[in-house]
């Protein structure tokens, strides 16, 4: 099937889908409601844009047609330049049509949980940690989504030697994913008394929320035990034990969560990070395995590469996947990310494209 009978199918289903969210037993379905909502949505963006595309062919066959027709040179030029306008439409609709017609990562409506480490460095490590989790949590709040801490280990200055926090809202995964790697500083830390250029990493990873159906945990492959909770967090901090560890035995991923004053409601987050940690195991294998796919994808899977420099004396960020700079360095760190991720977002679909197309 070529790209114009998949148009003209979702074009099919787009048509089908709005007839029956007109019906009054659809309405009274929630979860169908919903289902169809969902659907219709996703379908929206490639309909309007296929509509646009016919009205540029139609267009094109119309400007023809009375090219032959008619002997006024004045009209002939417009006619020639609606023509050309017209063609032009085409090209850039096609392209454009092809980029929503590639897959979509099923993971790319979910929430995400966000593991933040401080890496080489030592304080000047964990001090950064803290920023780039400021710089994701003002991103997220532009973005009107929400997010929440589940974890934090501090280093007593200020830094963190890890936090994990959740990212809730629309799509935050389809933006959120390519943050995932080691992310290095070039600064003079405040602590160096000559002036020199310190370098230091942190990793961050970038996880889609894992719902039941995504990952079945065996209770009896889990330990929990609890402790009291550290740090700030009101009065009932160190006087209840109500934080959980978690431990999956066959994996041996260890999850803490402290952030509840509830032992119950911190079991819960915990174990929403673990399958989520499960998943990402599961996808990074996966990836792993399908290093055609890797190539064709922009850094979304390995831990260990070097996404992002954030150099301080230049005021410039550098993301190395895609060889961008931006001077920009502070309007990023508070949250301006749009700009890098855009750029990312293109690259992948370029990257999907060429792939496809070989």
């Amino acid at each position: 099937m070529d790209a114009l009978d998949r148009l003209q199918d979702v074009e099919g289903r787009y048509e089908v889908i709005m007839g029956e969210l007109s019906q009054p037993d659809v309405a009274n379905d929630t979860d169908r409601y919903t289902k169809l909502m969902k659907e219709q949505a996703d379908l929206e963006p490639i309909v309007s844009k296929y509509q646009e595309y016919k009205k540029a062919e139609e267009t094109i066959n119309d400007s023809l047609m009375m090219l032959d027709e008619e002997s006024d040179e004045d009209m002939k030029e417009m006619l020639k330049e609606e023509l050309n306008t017209a063609r032009e439409d085409v090209t850039r609709l096609e392209n454009e049509l092809k980029v929503l017609l590639l897959p979509k990562d099923p993971n790319d409506d979910k929430n995400i949980f966000v593991e933040i480490r401080a890496g080489a460095g030592g304080d000047e490590a964990a001090l950064f940690a803290g920023e780039i989790a400021k710089m994701y949590q003002s991103y997220a709040s532009k973005n009107h989504w929400k997010a929440q801490t589940i974890s934090f280990s501090e280093n007593g200055i200020g830094g963190f030697k890890e936090l994990v926090f959740t990212v809730n809202g629309n799509s935050v995964y389809s933006k959120m994913k390519y943050e995932s790697g080691v992310h290095r500083v070039q600064r003079i830390p405040q602590t160096e008394s000559q002036g020199r250029i310190h370098t230091s990493t942190i990793t961050v990873a970038i996880m889609p929320e894992a719902e039941d159906v995504d990952v079945d945990i065996d209770m009896n492959d889990v330990r929990i035990d609890v402790f009291r909770a550290s740090g700030n967090g009101g009065q009932c901090v160190n006087t209840t034990d109500s934080a959980v560890r978690i431990t999956h035995i066959p994996t041996g991923i260890v999850v803490s969560c402290q952030d509840e004053k509830s032992q119950i409601k911190n079991k819960e987050k915990g174990m929403k990070v673990l399958r989520s940690r499960i998943l990402d195991m599961r996808m990074q294998e996966k990836q792993s395995k399908e290093a055609a796919e890797r190539k064709s994808q922009v850094g979304t899977g390995d831990r260990a590469e070097k996404i992002r420099t954030y150099n301080f004396p230049q005021g410039r960020v550098t993301d190395h996947r895609i060889k961008y700079t931006s001077h920009r360095l502070d309007a990023i760190l508070s949250g301006e990310l749009d700009e890098i991720i855009d750029a990312l977002v293109a690259a992948d679909q370029a990257a999907k494209l060429a792939n496809l197309e070989n």
